[in-house]
């Protein structure tokens, strides 16, 4: 696949965010349908899905997983990717976080390097990504800083991330005053990186998301785009939804040279078998 392909990936809610940060935060299966439907047709081929449980709370249940993804194969068929998560929250252990994932098996699913592999569970940890490969579950590793980086490409040349050629999501401004990045967030990163053979994408929070994951796009990386991490459009103004977000950075892709991905592009990229 060239690697003028982009994939676009929508992250619509987050595990934190509810109807009181914004009106249009997508959290009942039906919503987040017609979400990711919205974003699909604005250029996503991807989407990074929160669930809720019947109290509103974040959950990582497959019960709690399973009528949203129904909901959203039921609009877009196979024409998004569909990503679980594996986030803690504060609420779930690494057992708890896995055992989840082995029960729903998703097509995709994220995970951060330092919830589910923590000092000294590194074998627990590489025998998980281990199954998810045997099971065809494409993972996602989360990095979010320098160090992060350093570490996973130790494990990976210690043989415990077993993935030849590993998807990395970057993540810029999680842990920043205010949760705000700047595209300079992001050099350091890629300079870690130098040499290492990966997938790479970047998510970015706070108002200057497009500008970050623009540069992402000029290097070679991919995007998550989404009220997840940022729901200001890039002229201040809040963003009506998720698909305006996807819009506006769609509409200044040419000028990095970059093509939006399809999701059988994005398969491919990411080596799932379809």
């Amino acid at each position: 696949m060239s690697n003028n392909s982009l994939i676009i990936c929508v992250a619509p809610n987050g595990a934190r965010k509810g109807k009181q940060d914004h009106s249009a935060i997508p959290i009942s299966p039906d919503e987040l349908a017609i979400e990711a439907e919205n974003c699909l047709r604005a250029g996503a081929s991807m989407i990074h899905l929160h669930v809720r449980d019947p109290e509103g709370k974040h959950s990582i249940e497959p019960e709690y997983y399973r009528p949203a993804i129904a909901a959203i194969r039921a609009r877009v068929g196979n024409d998004l990717i569909i990503q679980a998560t594996t986030e803690a929250v504060g609420m779930y252990t690494p057992e708890q976080q896995m055992a989840a994932i082995r029960e729903l098996k998703p097509e995709a699913v994220s995970v951060a390097l330092k919830e589910l592999c923590p000092v000294g569970s590194e074998q627990q940890a590489s025998d998980f990504f281990r199954w998810l490969l045997d099971n065809q579950i494409a993972p996602q590793y989360i990095l979010y800083s320098v160090a992060d980086i350093e570490r996973f490409i130790a494990l990976h040349q210690q043989g415990i991330i077993p993935d030849a050629c590993p998807h990395l999501l970057l993540v810029l401004g999680r842990y920043s005053e205010g949760q705000t990045s700047d595209p300079e967030d992001l050099l350091p990163m890629l300079a870690a990186l130098t040499g290492f053979e990966s997938v790479w994408a970047v998510c970015a929070f706070g108002a200057r998301e497009a500008d970050c994951v623009r540069l992402a796009a000029q290097h070679g990386g991919h995007c998550r785009i989404g009220f997840e991490n940022n729901m200001q459009l890039p002229n201040g103004e809040q963003a009506p939804n998720n698909a305006s977000l996807i819009t506006n950075f769609v509409s200044g892709l040419e000028s990095t040279g970059r093509n939006r991905a399809t999701s059988a592009d994005s398969r491919k990229i990411l080596g799932m078998v379809q």
